[in-house]
Parts: structure tokens; sequence; C-alpha cells
């Protein structure tokens, strides 16, 4: 992989080479401060003032230059804007054309002048992470909460580019009213937002733009929502995963996996706590029987995730083995009237959690060009489980025995999802291909073990003094000190200790409020049979309902915040706002009369619910831009921390409804509540306190 300081060197235009940020320079001054702490020469406090001063004037230099060259580019539209006026009335095609073609120079020059603030800006970023590596995490900290909202600061304008957005919509609006003038149409782009103008540097424009500002849609919404990180350096040439070795069946079954997964979780909702009382346990037993499955998945996505380093087919066999029986023990425990049985079988269900291998998969084995698609993929497929489990659930209220098995609401979710598996077991076996890496690999470490002793011998033979000359060395030093961090600062985390110890206090914050989301969900959707049968005398057919369309309103809200929402409000801002809803939505669910009734249950449940999808996806995005790139791979990755933070709250909400249980059902609503209401408020707080860090 190129490193950054020579790539900078290859892309930067010629004739604004003076304009770049000066990342030799910086990486220099930041040898000379280690040096100086090293021998005393300099405090912390005195380095941090001082480099934050030349950054001030490095930002500086970048921003007025923009402004400058935004100021070109928008005097050129005005004079192209005035001679579009002028032959408004005349039927010159080749003056059209011409004039068509001066726009899109206009166009060429502004994308080039986009991707020279996007490689500053990534030079920002990676001086500041390389700062922090250095000192500690301490800089970027000081520096982006003093600078990102102080009225004198310049360092929005590398990340949020509104002149550049103003002159990149004025283009656009100019070739489509060019357009429709040569077609004879009087509508424009505003009386049809819904069309697109067809053009290929407005494309390249949307796009420049569109990375610099991260602005997005629904499917990048999806796509970030799936967790699955990639290095800002990583260029589709540097893909690792080519068309040939892709395998669309084998993405195919494990979004396949994804999906069936989701269901067998909350396919049980509706009928857990009858399933309880039938076995002689109390209702309020539901939480037990619902979280044991967590339980066990916070062991299996380490152990999974660890097995996918060596194979994929492999761990999703054993998936489908333990889902398969762990299925049917839940079945079989009715007629073996044994609650024990039952909570075994959904342990058993909880050990094949193979949502790791899923998403490290399609990081692995997606070539670059199809990952974000197959991500939202991911995405939607948990979505659609999520809202399919409680709905077939609805479906299958009936009774009946087969040689002395009872199938009936509690058990036939058992036993639709053993055949499930089953049949998902057959289809795996015949139809998963192994990625080729794995076999590569393998090869590769036979060959090097073979020619071991040979490299050994040939290093005897040569083993002769090397002799460099001191300028070449010191020529050179910068890049291989810049190859050398490259290759640390890619190297994954081996343990939870190490991940934890590259956990900023941004990143910390968006992974308490996922715990906080979580819990918040998990309260409301695994209680709710017990509420509502307590409080509306409502059957399982009832909550089957109530649950499903909760559920289904997950791909809804995510298409429009995705598409709409992100691209009026920063991330940060939408996520303080569905934090503040979500906690609405928990204060107004508490029961504070004697008389509950369904329009608070409903509205209140309705609030918390959609506002956490929203607050989770928007958490995801930032989670995926504020974490070091050295979680995106390996065992410990950020989508398994995620995992186990969001694993954990249900646990706890689970257990937490079980133990509120035995304080009678009457109190059981409010007992519940009062947890995910005060993380709640500490997550705010929190935000608050992290705020001018993410961006």
């Amino acid at each position: 992989m190129v490193n950054f300081g020579k790539k900078l060197a290859q892309d930067q235009v010629e004739e604004w080479k003076g304009y770049y940020i000066n990342y030799k320079l910086m990486k220099k001054m930041l040898k000379q401060y280690v040096q100086q702490t090293q021998i005393g020469g300099k405090d912390c406090e005195q380095i941090l003032k001082e480099f934050s001063r030349i950054l001030d004037d490095q930002i500086e230099r970048i921003v007025l230059f923009l402004l400058q060259q935004q100021g070109h580019l928008a005097s050129r539209i005005e004079e192209l804007g005035a001679q579009r006026s002028a032959i408004a009335r005349q039927v010159d095609t080749s003056r059209v054309f011409q004039l068509r073609e001066d726009y899109r120079e206009v166009g060429r020059d502004l994308v080039k002048l986009l991707r020279f603030v996007d490689m500053n800006a990534t030079g920002l970023r990676k001086i500041l992470k390389k700062f922090d590596k250095r000192f500690g995490y301490k800089f970027t900290d000081y520096y982006v909460t003093t600078r990102a909202n102080h009225p004198y600061s310049q360092l929005q304008q590398v990340f949020k580019q509104v002149g550049i957005v103003a002159v990149a919509g004025a283009l656009s609006r100019n070739l489509a009213y060019l357009e429709d003038e040569h077609r004879g149409s009087f509508l424009s782009i505003y009386d049809n937002p819904s069309v697109v103008l067809k053009d290929p540097i407005i494309d390249q424009v949307n796009n420049a733009v569109q990375k610099l500002t991260h602005a997005t849609n629904f499917m990048q919404y999806l796509g970030q929502h799936a967790l699955i990180v990639q290095d800002d350096t990583t260029s589709e040439s540097e893909d690792t995963v080519n068309d040939e070795s892709y395998h669309f069946m084998s993405l195919m079954l494990n979004l396949v996996n994804t999906f069936l997964y989701m269901v067998n979780t909350y396919i049980i909702v509706p009928t857990a706590d009858d399933y309880s009382v039938s076995l002689g346990a109390a209702p309020t037993v539901c939480g037990i029987i619902i979280g044991s499955m967590a339980v066990a998945q916070v062991f299996s996505s380490v152990y999974f995730s660890a097995w996918s380093n060596r194979s994929y087919f492999r761990p999703l066999v054993f998936s489908s083995i333990m889902l398969f029986s762990g299925n049917l023990l839940y079945a079989l425990a009715y007629d073996l009237n044994s609650l024990t049985v039952l909570l075994i079988g959904r342990i058993l269900c909880g050990l094949g959690s193979a949502r790791a291998v899923n998403r490290r998969y399609i990081s692995d084995c997606v070539p670059l060009k199809t990952r974000l698609q197959a991500s939202a993929g991911f995405v939607s497929a948990s979505a659609l489980g999520m809202a399919c489990g409680p709905g077939l659930a609805g479906f299958l209220q009936t009774k009946f025995t087969i040689y002395s098995l009872t199938f009936n609401q509690s058990t036939l979710p058992g036993w639709l999802m053993s055949i499930s598996w089953l049949l998902y077991l057959v289809w795996l076996w015949f139809s998963f291909k192994e990625p080729e890496h794995f076999a590569k690999a393998a090869a590769s470490a036979a060959a090097s073990e073979s020619s071991h002793q040979e490299s050994a011998n040939l290093e005897e033979g040569l083993a002769q003094p090397l002799l460099i000359a001191e300028d070449r060395m010191d020529e050179n030093s910068e890049d291989n000190d810049d190859t050398t961090d490259s290759q640390k600062s890619h190297e994954p985390a081996t343990s939870f200790v190490s991940a934890y110890k590259l956990l900023t206090p941004s990143v910390k914050v968006q992974l308490l409020i996922y715990f906080m989301l979580k819990y918040a969900m998990e309260i409301l959707l695994s209680e709710s049979s017990v509420i509502t049968t307590y409080y509306f005398n409502w059957d399982t057919s009832a909550v089957a309902i109530f649950l499903a369309i909760l559920g289904l309103t997950v791909l809804p809200v995510n298409a429009l915040v995705g598409s709409y929402v992100t691209n009026w409000f920063e991330d940060r801002q939408i996520l303080l706002a569905s934090e503040i809803m979500v906690l609405i939505g928990i204060i107004m669910s508490f029961r504070y009369t004697p008389h509950y009734s369904i329009p608070q249950y409903v509205s209140s449940a309705l609030i918390t619910f959609v506002f956490a999808e929203v607050l989770e996806g928007v958490n995801l995005s930032l989670l995926s831009r504020v974490m070091s790139s050295r979680l995106s791979r390996g065992t410990y990755n950020g989508g398994l921390l995620s995992t186990e933070a969001g694993t954990l709250a249900r646990v706890v909400a689970d257990a937490t409804i079980t133990g509120a249980g035995y304080l009678g059902t009457d109190m059981l609503l409010n007992v519940t509540l009062l947890p995910p209401l005060v993380i709640s408020i500490v997550s705010i707080v929190a935000t608050f306190c992290t705020y001018n860090t993410l961006f």
C-alpha cells in the first residue's frame, strides 16, 4: 500500500503545490517533539499550543486558497449564465453544444478542487491520528474541541464545504436548464425533484461532494449501519478481492443465515410467556427464555470471529447444526415438560450465532464495488428477519398432535425453525464455495516452511556488510518511518484489552449509546407480551401483529433518514436529537395512573422503537468514522465490539425483566423502565461532552 506522504506528492496538482498541507513538515516536527519530550526540553502543554498554531496556519492557507478558487469558479459560471441567457431564444445547436462543454469544463475544475479539499482533509485527519499515536489521545480531542465551533476557526471549512456545494448546485442547475431548453421544455429541476440530471461530469461532482461532506443515500446509510469499516486510504486498485474469486451464491447464503437467525431470535417473543406458564413457571420467566440466547451469543461472537480467520464454510455448518439442534430441543421441551430442556435449546441457538462470520465474509470476500450493496443487504436481512419473526408467530395459532408430539403456538416456532435450518444446511453443503485466499494462504505457509532451511543457508553465505550512504539514508528515512507507522497502524487488535486501548472517548460514548438503545429496545420487545396481556388482555395474534408492525418500520425509517435527513443535518445533530426522543419515549411509557391506556402504550412504544432505530443507524455511522482503522479487521474488530455491547445490553435487559417479575406484574413496567431511563440520561450527557469530537 502506498503511504499517504507519497500519495500526496503524486496526486497533487502541480500549480497548486504550495497550498497543500505540508505533511512532510508535520511529520518532522512530530519527531522533534518526541525527542524534546524525551530530553525534557518541552512539556506537553507547550507542544500542544505550538503545534496547534502551526496547524492553524496550514488550515488557513488551504481555506484562503479554496475561497479564491471558489470565487474563480463562481465568476466563470456567472459569465456562462450571461451567455446562456443571450442564446435562450435562439435555435443555435452549435452554440448550445459549446456552452454545455464550457459548463463541463468548469465541472472538471470543480472536481479538481474537491479532490484538493479531500486530500487536505485526509492529511489533516492523518496528522492528528499520528500525533495521538505518539503522545496518547490528547491532541485531537483538544484541537477539535477548541476549534470545531469557534466563530473564528476555519476547521469546519475543510470538512463542511457549503460554498463548494453551492457552486456544484449552480453548475448542475445551469446544465439542466440547457438540457430543458434544448428539448423545448418549460419545466425545471425544481419541478421534478426526483429526476436526476444524467451527465458524467455532474456524476463526478456529486460523488466528490458526497465523499467530502459525508452526504449519504439510502444504500450508503445501510452500508455504514453494517459497521464494515473501510480504511480511508484503500482504493479500488488495492482491493484484494477480484471478480473471478467472488462467489455470489456464498454471499446469498451468508445473508440468508443473517435473516434466519433474526427470525429465530424474535419468533418466540409473542409466545414465550405462555410457554413458560405451560411449563409451570411465571410469565416473566420469558425474560430468561429470550435472553438465554443472547447470553450464549456473548461467547459465540468471539469464537466465530476467530474461526472466520481460517474458514467460512465450517463455522456456517457448525452454526446450522447448533441452531437445528437448539430449535428441536425448544420444540420438544413442551412434551418433556422441562424448562431446562427449553433453556438448553435456546442456549444452543445462541451458540450458533454466526453474525460475526456473515459480517466478516462481506468485508473480506466481496469486491469493493459491490461491498456497499452487500453491507446494505446485511442490514436489510436483519431488519426483515426482525419483522418476520413475530409475524410468523401470529400465523402459528393452531394445535394438533402427531405421534404424541404436540404442535401448538408454543412449539411450532421451534419445529418451523428446525426445518428451516435443516434445509439451509443442505443448501449450504452443496452451494457454498470457500474463498480462494484460504487455500492460497495454506499453500504459501507450506512453501514458506519448505524453503526455510534454504533461506537460512543463503543468509549465511551472503552475510556481508551493506554500505549505504548517509545522505541516502536521510532521504529515505521519512518514507521508511511512514511505511513503518502505516504497517503498525494497520495491525489488528489481538485481544479485548488491546482493542479497548484503541477506544477514544468518542468511541466509548458511541458504544455506550449502542448499549443504551439495545437495552431500551429489548425491554420494549421482550416484555410486550406480558404487559399487553396484563393491561389490555391482548391475545398472541394481537401481540404478534403489534411487534411485526414495529419491525416493519425499520426499513422505511432508515430510507427516510438515509435519503433525506442526513443531507439536511449533521450526524451528530441527528444523534443527539434521537437520544432525546428515545428518552421522551421511555418517560411516556411509565404508568403514572392506575389506568394504563392502549394509546399511551402504543404511542410511547412507537416513539421509543422508531427513534432507537434512527439512533442505531447514525450511531454506527459515526462509530465507523471515529473508530481506529485497526479495528476494521482481525478477530477483535469494531463489529465484534458493537455486537458484544448490544448483546450484553440484551442479556441485562432480559435479566431485568425476570428479576422485576418477583415484585409482581403490576410493578413490572415501571421497574424495568428505570434502568434505560438512567442510562439514556447518562448517554445524553456523555454526548454533550464529546460532541465537538464527532466530525
